[in-house]
């Protein structure tokens, strides 16, 4: 017992002296930390160029359905107006679901019935030709709101910020929504 305890005592002291792979522990314990933030930095810069370009779509779009009073124009059509100036968003008809409403101002609050969901309805990537919802042209000095919802999939899924954006919802997208409002131009 007591040469068990001798010889991992002089085991331990010698390993203490042992500067072998010193560098090696120093990378592993370095190499991580300086992997993760380059790679999230891609995975946000791309979570927001995407958010941009929804943005500049949407906005886009609206001026078009804005300025053409008297024309009502399908979910489709709109939707296709916001792809073609949003640019970079993959499978943009597919991904994204827009919700278009009146809203009177004169009736809001908790209980006003014209109140809009505090979610917005993204699509159902396994049923894309899901219907739209509240999707109704205005009319003139009108009200309206307009709401874009997309899904995305982060670059890296089990790396980063890229693992938690793929944990945001079940099927491993995460949503990028717009928002904007405008008054239906007097014909």
């Amino acid at each position: 017992m007591i040469f068990a305890i001798k010889s991992l005592a002089r085991f331990l002291r010698l390993f203490r002296k042992d500067e072998d792979g010193s560098e090696s522990l120093e990378f592993a314990l370095i190499f991580m930390p300086f992997l993760l933030i380059p790679v999230s930095g891609f995975e946000l810069g791309l979570l927001m160029t995407r958010h941009v370009m929804v943005e500049r779509g949407l906005d886009m779009a609206v001026r078009e359905v804005r300025l053409n009073t008297g024309v009502p124009l399908t979910e489709t059509q709109v939707k296709t107006m916001i792809c073609n100036s949003a640019g970079i968003i993959p499978n943009c008809m597919v991904n994204l679901r827009l919700e278009m409403r009146n809203i009177d101002l004169r009736h809001t609050g908790s209980n006003a019935s014209n109140q809009i969901p505090r979610t917005a309805s993204c699509t159902n990537l396994s049923n894309p030709a899901q219907a739209p919802r509240n999707y109704t042209n205005g009319t003139p000095n009108q009200m309206m709101i307009v709401r874009a919802c997309g899904l995305f999939s982060p670059m890296l899924p089990e790396f980063g910020l890229g693992y938690f954006l793929s944990r945001m919802r079940s099927d491993g997208h995460y949503p990028l929504v717009s928002t904007t409002a405008y008054v239906m131009e007097p014909v």
